[in-house]
């Protein structure tokens, strides 16, 4: 089990990420909040702000690219 460890407030508060054997999760975390130093409840709102945006622009990436993928449906009338 992969734990990692955060200092926000000045209080340690260290996460158990489970099984991550290519460190995809911790390399998510570490994206907009470090380990290296205190981080401010200002600090960890910035963050869940930055990545919500990050979902956001990525959902509407997806939802182009499924626009453009015909349906099962689709096909099948053009068989018959």
């Amino acid at each position: 089990m992969k734990k990692i460890t955060f200092h926000i407030n000045h209080s340690a508060y260290t996460v158990d990420l489970g099984e991550d054997p290519d460190g995809t999760l911790e390399d998510g975390l570490k994206k907009f909040l470090t380990t290296d130093s205190n981080l401010s409840t200002e600090d960890l709102l910035l963050a869940y702000m930055r990545k919500t945006q990050e979902l956001i622009h990525f959902e509407k990436k997806l939802k182009n690219i499924m626009l453009t993928i015909p349906s099962i449906g689709q096909f099948d009338s053009e068989d018959e």
